[in-house]
């Protein structure tokens, strides 16, 4: 290839700009080239098209290959995979490839997972592609539907391929210009996906604990791209399970993951969940069911892709550490959100004991103390980034180690007032109305300090009247860091198919901020118990999701959601191992299993007592340390 050092390139320009005959001069030293023609023929009377097809076929060297892939759009994907090294290979165009994608012959299909397999084709192969494509960020919005699906769906595809390719040229009127060079590839290496700074190696008796400081923003520091497209084998999640499975390549830039309003991130299995709660009324249940827990099956199936779902082996509960200042903390005690996150790294609390019943990893965040939102931003927009991705961070690191559910929690003094004002903010409440009543420690309720965080959630609205109502912008002015840390937990965890057991007040104002940034975030949620808390209850109705149970347990945001965990996995594993009821046509023998009889020449017995085993843990608990859980790397705002 006459481009030294790259492997891959994507040769983007607009109609007759001369993109093709330059992507064909990248391989002229090629002996052989496989061409890979995308277009389909057309309509036999269309003679201008015909004739533009024969000018590419006439420009090609006699010891060039064509291969047409306009019949199956998946394909190209699978001859990039099995290209071997030595080969050239040159796909002109993806304009044409995507046409074919949208073609009603080819419908209903998943565009959004077929272009994330090509980018992941070109990312691995290991023979030299050049590939072409129009460039349509640059003409007006398609008047028609089918004019903007077409325009979306190559924008995604180019802007995919374009992360995954090595070089990427723009040719302007035949002047190649080259956007992503060799320079910076050579300035700016690749990171790891979830790379973390060497840190202080845990004790074997405390949870991970991940620290977020407030270190001020250092424009220099290059953050590592957080989205992994080949995740490891772990040996708690088999090859080929779809569960914590990599998605779509988001929009990156130099200095990380680009997390904005409007992403296409994907949504659970629509067909799953209402087959997986159509299979429950055929199993040999007796009694009348599994009432309103059928929803938990349902829920599960969707987000597993299966009707058979399985119970939630691996666990990780992610505490937020975060406190807010001024009148939204009134009524708390210096220092006890503190001692609530040392308890719980050093494994004691009811959290940090919770878990450990549970089988579930316990993951301690510290995140950026909140300004008084009634005086100033509660946050940065530099620190409402870091902290964005950050939280994705977590979530790639999660599933990466193939956890299985992730369990939102937090503690902070301020979070009650913080979620009033982020939901009078995103869904017209009043604060007073969602604003819980003030319990000291001695159970008295506390009026006064009730009136000062209402008064604090008045006053931060009433000087942010004017301002945008935008994600991002309530996250700043209002959310504080660890709303914003769950927010971007939310969003990584949508992309990676990894569900969330939401509990509290900082959880659902997360889901209600990520609605704009991913609407799909909040079918990946679950809500055991609203807790008795008004926040919880209306924001559960405006995001649509129905608690489970009404238990009014206050143990502490994540503790309510492990008290209901062991029921929900019952649930799930009972749903998964009953068989078929006989007159459906199921085995009488429990499952089609033969019950053995008496051994010969013995009496049989009156009754047999099972021997029931102790269960073995889901996953490592907060008192060990599992080799997937190292201590997160220091956070820092920028």
């Amino acid at each position: 290839m006459s481009v030294d050092g790259w492997n891959t390139v994507l040769v983007l320009g607009g109609t007759r700009s001369g993109k093709s005959e330059f992507a064909e001069s990248l391989v002229t030293d090629a002996p052989v080239v496989r061409y890979l023609a995308t277009a389909p023929e057309g309509d036999p009377e269309d003679t201008e098209w015909a004739t533009r097809l024969a000018a590419h076929r006439a420009r090609r060297p006699g010891s060039w290959t064509t291969e047409e892939t306009a019949a199956e759009p998946r394909r190209l994907a699978d001859v990039l995979a099995s290209a071997e090294p030595n080969e050239t290979l040159l796909v002109d165009d993806l304009g044409g490839w995507v046409t074919v994608l949208l073609d009603p012959d080819h419908q209903p299909a998943d565009d959004v997972a077929t272009i994330a397999e090509l980018a992941e084709a070109v990312r691995t192969c290991s023979a030299r592609v050049v590939l072409v494509s129009p460039e349509v960020g640059l003409s007006l919005v398609p008047t028609t539907p089918l004019g903007r699906a077409f325009t979306d769906a190559l924008g995604a595809a180019n802007r995919a391929v374009a992360d995954a390719c090595d070089a990427v040229a723009l040719v302007v009127a035949g002047q190649p210009v080259w956007l992503k060079p060799v320079a910076t590839a050579t300035t700016l290496p690749a990171a790891p996906a979830t790379t973390t700074a060497p840190a202080a190696p845990a004790t074997a008796n405390a949870p991970v604990v991940a620290s977020l400081g407030d270190a001020e923003p250092t424009p220099d520091v290059q953050l590592p791209d957080v989205l992994t497209h080949t995740p490891p084998v772990v040996p708690n999640q088999e090859p080929g399970n779809p569960w914590a499975a990599p998605t779509m390549a988001l929009p990156m830039v130099a200095t990380g993951l680009v997390i904005q309003p409007g992403m296409e991130l994907p949504m659970p299995d629509e067909y799953a969940g209402p087959q997986a709660v159509d299979r429950l009324a055929t199993l040999d249940v007796p009694g009348a069911g599994l009432g309103v827990l059928d929803r938990v099956v349902g829920f599960a199936a969707a987000t597993q892709g299966t009707s058979t779902p399985q119970a939630w082996g691996s666990v990780r509960v992610l505490l937020l550490h975060g406190d807010h200042a001024g009148g939204a903390s009134a009524g708390t005690v210096a220092g006890e959100s503190a001692r609530r996150a040392a308890q719980a790294r050093a494994g004691r609390g009811a959290l940090a004991r919770l878990a450990a019943e549970s089988g579930a990893s316990l993951q301690v965040v510290d995140t950026p103390a909140a300004a008084p939102m009634e005086d100033q931003p509660a946050l940065s927009a530099e620190q409402v980034e870091s902290a964005l991705r950050y939280g994705w961070r977590l979530a790639e690191q999660a599933a990466d180690a193939g956890v299985q559910l992730l369990v939102l929690g937090a503690c902070g003094a301020g979070t009650e007032a913080t979620a009033a004002a982020v939901l009078a903010a995103t869904a017209g409440a009043e604060p007073p109305a969602v604003l819980g009543r003030v319990i000291t420690d001695s159970g008295e309720i506390d009026d006064a300090a009730w009136m000062i965080r209402c008064a604090a959630v008045r006053d931060a609205l009433h000087r942010t009247r004017r301002s945008s109502r935008g994600a991002k912008d309530i996250l700043a002015e209002l959310g504080g860091g660890d709303v914003a840390v769950a927010t971007g937990v939310l969003l990584g965890a949508t992309a990676r198919r990894v569900p969330v057991l939401l509990d509290g007040p900082v959880g659902v104002a997360a889901a209600m901020v990520s609605r704009d940034l991913a609407g799909q975030a909040r079918h990946w949620c679950l809500l055991a118990d609203h807790g008795g808390h008004p926040a919880v209850r209306l924001a559960a109705d405006v995001l649509g999701l129905t608690p489970l149970l009404d238990l009014r347990l206050d143990l502490g945001e994540g503790a309510n959601a492990l008290v209901a965990l062991p029921l929900l996995r019952s649930v799930l594993a009972l749903a998964a191992a009953l068989p078929v009821h006989p007159s459906l046509g199921g085995d009488e023998s429990l499952g089609g299993v033969e019950e053995p009889g008496p051994a010969p020449d013995e009496p049989e017995p009156d009754f047999t007592e099972p021997d029931f085993a102790e269960p073995e843990p889901a996953g490592p608990g907060p008192a060990s340390t599992g080799a997937d859980e190292q201590p997160a790397s220091g956070w820092r705002a920028g």
